[in-house]
């Protein structure tokens, strides 16, 4: 199946000029021969996605929706890309107008001064969001659970996510469970706190179990898995030559955990690697879980178990809470959270 990736290549145009011009976004600046020459080359490779080729319907609402990633990071982001869709097919289905911003879109957060709605896709700094919140009234975060029930807000339900996977692995036997994190800042250096990382941290520790040995923080990405796993693998067996150079007795517990829950998919494939890298087999000596169950998740050996996260239905429920209060004479925020499931493959 062809990808944006394929018609940027095909064309010469970069990744996100190209996702930006077969998504009908009319703020995008783009002369009429690029846009003619990616939408043709889009038609000839039956690109499935494409929307740039049909002009925007005419509605009396306009939705504004505000990425926290730039056109080209997303790519890399399946998660937020299937949320943005979601979002914009509700928008399709209901003839509604839509103004896209990107960090460093020209003009900023000012394009956005006339929109009816506003979905804020992704994590923003407290400064961002007084900001937001100012140009539109009708509001809604979505994957950012806000410290304001002022606030109208949507996120993945991280705590029972979490739980629901290292219940089953607790159930299964393991007794020493890891976790592999990853760490997002926003505005000047601003941590976010994960909730995955809150939830893993809470059940391990009420259920006295070891929740900082194995537990390390890194990127979203397969690199920083890779890594985090390599140092722990390392770690164990300079720990066991150390004890077998001195024949002195070993610590009460130098055991390594035979499950880890990883923040996404991304880091468990680099974890998976590190793993195989070094001998042991998946799932027999580690079990490994992941997060947001990309597409990914089937075509790696072992296929990777996961916790979905219906990122599209998140875009969905997100327009239509958005669409819905501006027709209500009485405006009440609202949060809430989405379930997710955990789908066991080979990994574990």
């Amino acid at each position: 199946m062809a990808t944006i990736r394929d018609i940027a290549k095909e064309t010469g145009v970069s990744i996100g000029a190209v996702s930006r011009i077969l998504n009908n976004d009319v703020t995008f600046n783009a002369s009429t021969e690029t846009r003619k020459k990616v939408i043709a080359a889009a038609k000839a490779v039956n690109y499935n996605n494409l929307r740039g080729s049909a002009p925007a319907k005419k509605s009396a609402f306009t939705m504004g929706i505000v990425q926290w990633f730039t056109a080209e990071e997303e790519l890399t982001d399946t998660y937020y890309l299937r949320a943005r869709q979601g979002i914009e097919d509700f928008c399709a289905e209901n003839e509604l107008n839509i103004i896209r911003y990107f960090p460093g879109d020209e003009g900023g957060f000012s394009r956005l001064k006339n929109v009816n709605g506003l979905i804020c896709l992704g994590k923003f700094s407290h400064e961002e969001i007084v900001t937001l919140i100012k140009i539109c009234s009708n509001i809604v975060f979505l994957d950012m659970p806000v410290n304001d029930y002022n606030i109208t807000s949507l996120s993945m339900d991280f705590e029972q996510a979490i739980y629901s996977a290292l219940n089953y692995l607790s159930n299964k036997g393991h007794t020493k469970i890891g976790f592999l994190a990853g760490t997002e800042y926003v505005g000047k250096h601003e941590k976010l706190v994960d909730e995955r990382t809150v939830a893993y941290k809470k059940y391990m520790q009420h259920r006295n179990m070891d929740a900082d040995s194995f537990f390390m923080e890194g990127c979203f990405s397969s690199a920083s898995g890779y890594e985090m796993m390599s140092i722990l693998l390392d770690r164990k067996t300079c720990e066991t030559d150390k004890f077998i150079s001195s024949q002195s007795c070993p610590p009460a517990d130098t055991s390594f955990p035979t499950a880890f829950v990883c923040a996404n998919d991304a880091i468990a494939i680099g974890a998976m690697k590190a793993i195989k890298e070094r001998g042991l087999r998946i799932p027999e000596d580690i079990s490994i879980i992941g997060f947001n169950n990309d597409e990914t998740c089937e075509y790696v050996s072992p296929q990777l178990s996961s916790i979905n996260a219906p990122a599209y239905n998140m875009g969905q429920h997100g327009a239509n809470l958005v669409y819905a209060a501006s027709n209500l004479k009485n405006h009440t925020p609202l949060r809430a959270r989405i379930p997710c499931e955990l789908i066991i493959r080979e990994s574990c």
